[in-house]
Parts: structure tokens; sequence; C-alpha cells
């Protein structure tokens, strides 16, 4: 059964009434999914409030006055991401929202729920979680108003704020409510955000610099800024941290300890229904359950360091695993399932084959790149035998890995070799996505990645190894424009390996600077956190369209974007007859006939 959407389904009050941006789906894959069934299980009720209607308070009181606290999640993901592409153009559609229609939340949805619930009940706890909460935790730079905002614990007239994935506070919290205790004299939860006016009780708390020093627009603020950032991605030892807004102090408790293989697992375990309420089955269904419904989360946590990714300041660098076990009586459950057709499309996590701990001591430094660590630990044999044991399940034709590996940590491994080779074999088919991001050594160490070098190289042994297995497979390079430190000079160099290569990339990247990572820090003080130093920042959008037309150079409506990019570069020998340009000269104000090679790598960008 699901948890109850509606007062029918209650004969007093719940304990909780979640509310989230996102339509109800009973799937561990979605944060509330689990949280509310994390706390049936605990004994408490939980009613589902999805996607209500912030135009009144009436959605927010058909349940009444929760017993013990609202929860409010903006969704799977944020608001703001949900509902504008980078360049700040309304989406069409939201694969969240029954019939992946769009408007069902408001923007800042966290910020208006919690705002609503108190217009309703003055007194009720709110407590915010998910994504969107946790990654605007502390003040952070916002791209859509382009200005530095405050904790969202303020701006939403929360009480309590849970960071990173939340179940372990989550229980906390409910055994402290039900005890008695208010939700003021809750700060002593690790993974939390409270507010108070005073510090005094909080033991060696870290300072950040004050919302004044980042906020007024001072010289000084973006470098104040900057600092605030880096303190809070290398707080490995998890110190208390400490936000001044005046009078008010907004308080980053130590990180929550990370779950075991058995509370993991039991997690997994809960009597999830694995598909959307069958309320919203007359609209078509919620889209963002297809490619899921048949996926397993088999670890949680990100040691990768890719500047521009969240998920390492969210879930933390230190892996957590569930065991075979667990996993194999998932893909078990989906041989019964009436839409199953013997394919899983995904194991893994925010990296596929980081399913074993980088070292004994995770500390602030990067752990593979601009080089690996010395300390680091190659391990891809825990994956390898789960892999096998979900390839002899009855029923099960093929296993899919989609969620994205690091090649760089398959060829420093010395047994990699064995994995990539069950990777071509078994887990792939024609093609494999990898994000190698950009071609520059420039804009690479920007982003936190590896050398171009690598990629290279991985691609020699990717051939190398399809070969042996007489198997026509092929890397799909995921590329990016417009990161920090990116200028014209680096796109165009990228332009000039995607020309050596034959490869146009179907789709487009443009650098989106999101909440709470470094990278979306060097977008806004043109900084580079770890040095301090200056860093180029493409903001302009005349810009940012010419880096990336230089990526599809070959398209014809990209033509005087490409021309316009080159010749600012001062690389107008890539425009004319030679096999390395990248255009030919117009003639008679028209565009260059396009060539049977250009039109086959638009046919094929197309598929």
């Amino acid at each position: 059964m699901f948890l109850p959407t509606t007062a029918q389904e209650l004969t007093e009050p719940p304990d909780f009434v979640l509310v989230t941006g996102d339509a109800y789906v009973d799937h561990p894959s979605f944060g509330v999914a689990i949280i509310g069934r994390l706390l049936q299980s605990h004994g408490y009720s939980v009613a589902i409030l999805a996607q209500p209607d912030w135009k009144t308070t009436a959605d927010f009181t058909q349940f009444g006055k929760p017993k013990l606290a609202f929860l409010v999640s903006g969704g799977n993901i944020d608001s703001m991401v949900n509902h504008y592409s980078v360049a700040l153009h309304k989406r069409k559609t939201d694969a969240y929202s029954a019939g992946g229609a769009v408007g069902k939340r408001p923007n800042r949805a966290t910020i208006v729920y919690g705002n609503k619930i108190r217009e309703s009940y003055k007194d009720v706890p709110i407590i915010l979680g998910g994504i969107e909460a946790s990654l605007r935790r502390l003040a952070h730079y916002d791209y859509w108003d382009n200005a530095v905002r405050r904790s969202i614990l303020l701006d939403s007239s929360a009480d309590l704020l849970v960071y990173g994935m939340g179940e372990r506070q989550i229980i906390e919290i409910a055994e402290a409510l039900e005890s008695g205790l208010s939700v003021e004299h809750l700060t002593f939860i690790a993974g939390t955000v409270f507010k108070t006016k005073t510090v005094d009780f909080v033991e060696q708390p870290l300072f950040l610099p004050s919302f004044k020093a980042i906020k007024e627009p001072t010289k000084d603020s973006k470098m104040e800024y900057a600092k605030s950032v880096i303190i809070q991605h290398e707080n490995a030892k998890g110190k208390i941290l400490v936000e001044e807004y005046g009078n008010i102090f907004v308080v980053q408790n130590s990180p929550a300890k990370p779950l075991t293989t058995a509370e993991l697992d039991k997690i997994y375990s809960l009597p999830y229904e694995r598909n959307y309420h069958p309320k919203y089955k007359k609209e078509g269904g919620v889209p963002a359950i297809e490619e899921v419904k048949f996926s397993i989360i088999s670890h949680r946590g990100c040691f990768g360091g890719c500047n521009f990714c969240a998920l390492g300041y969210h879930q933390g660098k230190q892996i957590q695993v569930r065991s075979d076990k667990s996993i194999i009586t998932e893909a078990e459950q989906f041989t019964h399932d009436a839409d199953f057709k013997g394919y899983i499309h995904d194991v893994g996590g925010p990296t596929a084959n980081f399913r074993a701990n980088p070292c004994d001591n995770i500390c602030k430094r990067h752990c593979l790149a601009p080089k690996p660590c010395k300390n680091l630990k190659y391990n891809h044999q825990p994956y390898l035998n789960l892999l096998r044991k979900l390839r002899k399940i009855p029923k099960v034709k093929k296993i899919f890995i989609r969620s994205g590996i690091r090649y760089d940590y398959i060829l420093d491994d010395p047994n990699g070799g064995e994995f990539l080779q069950e990777l071509c074999e078994h887990h792939i088919s024609g093609r494999l996505k990898v994000a190698p991001e950009h071609v520059s050594e420039n804009v690479l160490n920007a982003m936190g990645k590896p050398s171009f070098k690598q990629y290279k190289k991985f691609a020699k042994k990717f051939d190398e190894t399809n070969e042996n297995l007489q198997k026509p497979q092929y890397l799909i390079p995921y590329l990016m424009s417009s990161h920090p430190g990116c200028d014209l000079a680096d796109a165009v160099e990228l332009a000039e390996y995607l020309k050596s290569t034959g490869h146009m990339p179907e789709q487009v990247q443009d650098f989106y600077p999101t909440p709470g990572t470094i990278s979306t820090c060097m977008y806004y003080t043109g900084l580079n956190p770890y040095t301090l130093q200056k860093i180029y920042v493409p903001k302009g959008q005349k810009e940012k369209a010419q880096q990336r037309a230089l990526m599809q150079y070959r398209l014809t409506e990209n033509y005087e974007l490409v021309k316009k990019a080159l010749t600012k570069a001062g690389r107008t020998d890539l425009i004319g007859h030679d096999p390395k340009a990248l255009i030919r000269p117009r003639k008679n104000n028209k565009y260059p006939k396009m060539t049977k090679n250009t039109k086959k790598l638009k046919k094929n960008a197309k598929k």
C-alpha cells in the first residue's frame, strides 16, 4: 500500500506530514519515499502532501496539524534547475510531475512551502530536507538572482534543516520530538543546521565569514565568499561551522555518521510499491520512474572531486555500500514484475565503479585529480563480484552500467583491465558514455578532472578491448562548454580535437552554476577558491553561444557564430579549404554547400 495522500485515508492527524515538490513516487530513488517508509518502519504515521497548491493554505491544512512536524522537500532536484535551463529559458516538461506537466511547483519550492506552513500553523515544527535544502544550507550564490542568498533555513521560516541523505538524522529528530523536546532544543543532532541567537554553548566552532562580509558589494566580498566555500568543502574533520547574520547565527553541525551496510540494506528492503501513485495513471504516469524503476542503487558517496558536481558535498566522499545479498534480492524482485523485460538499466551510484573507499583516512585532498593521491587504493573487485552474481539471475538478460564510470580509476588500477574487459563484454550495448568534459589542460585543472592524456589512453585501451572481443562498440564523450577557466582559445582547441577525430557531439552541455559547487564559486567570484587567484570566467551570452557553437561547428546554423569566435580568437587560419580548417569561406554571401561527410555526421547526430 502507498502511504496516505488524503485525509480520508487517516483516522487522526499523522505524526508527520511530508511535503514534496515532486509527484508521489514510492521508489527508493526518491528521497521522500525513503524518509516516509523509514519513519513508518519505526512506528510513526506519515502522510504525503505532493505538489500542494501553494496559492492558498487549504492543501497544507487538509491533514490537520501533525503531531510532531512538517517535513519539507523541494523534490529530487533543485526547483530552479527543474524550471530553467542554463540560458534561463523555462523548461517545457517536468519529469517529476504527472504527464511531464510544468507548473506543478513554485520557484524555490522549499521556501514557499515552509512559509505557507508557517502561515497555517504558527507553532508547528518545520524541518527541511532534500537536495534543495542541503545545497543551500549556508549562504550561497544563486545563479537565478545573480546574488548571494542567505541560508534557506532563514528564508523558509523553518526550525531545522537536515543536510545529506538524512535517514539517521530523521529518526533521531523523530525520537527527540516524541520524547517531548521542543524543536528549539534540537541543536545536538549531527547532519543538521539550526539557527540561534547565541553560540556560547557551541563547542569549538569554526566561524565562517559573516553574511555581511560576503554579501556587501565591497572589493573584498568575493574573496571572503571564496574563503567560506573552500572552508566548507575542505571541512574533512567535520568541525561545527558558524555563519553570522547580525543578531542571529546559522550553525552547521558535524556531518552524520555514514550508514553501515546493514543500515543501508534495511532502508532498501522497506516495502516500496516501486511505482508512481495510482492517482497519476490517467495523466500518463510520472516520467521520472521510467529510467529508475529497474535500476539499482548499489552505494552512495563519491570521492571523484569534480568541481562542478555537488554530490560529494551532499552525500560525502566516503563510500557507503549495500551488501551483495540486498542488491541481488532487489534484482530478483524485478523478475516478478509484469513490466520487466529482462534488462536492468543500471547498477551503481554517483560513480558506478566506486564501490570501495579510496583509503583509510578520508581527507580534504582530491583523490584523483590532477594526479592520483599516493594513498589511493584501487579496488574494482567488489563491483566485479556483484555484477557476476547479478548476471546469473534467471530472466535477467543484460545489466547496463549507466550511472557513469571514472576511466582514470580503471586505468590506474593494476587489475583495471579485468573490469574493462567485463564492462565491454557484458554491460554496454554499442556505446559507452564517459565524461572527459574537455581537452584543454587549463580547463581540466579548473574542473578538478584528470589530464586529457588519460582519456586518450583509455580510448585506446577501450578500442583494443573491443577489437579482441570482436564487438563494434564506441566511446561517446560528454563535453562541457563555458566552464570557468575556459576562454575562446580553449574552446577552439576542443573544436580542433573534434575535427581531428570526426566526432560531433549530439548534445552540448553549457556549464550550469548550481548551488553547492566549487565551480559555481569560481563563476561568481572570478577566483579559484583553492588558490584565491583570478580565473577567467565566460559569462556573456555571446561568448557562451560561440563556445557552444564551436563544439558543433559543422552545423550550418552555427556558421556565423563559429566565424566570429575564430576571428575573435585570432584563429582565422581555421577558416579556409585546408583539411584542418573548421569552416570554409562563404561565397557570394551564401553558406558553403554541405559535404557528404557533414551530411553523414548530422544524420548520425540526429540518431
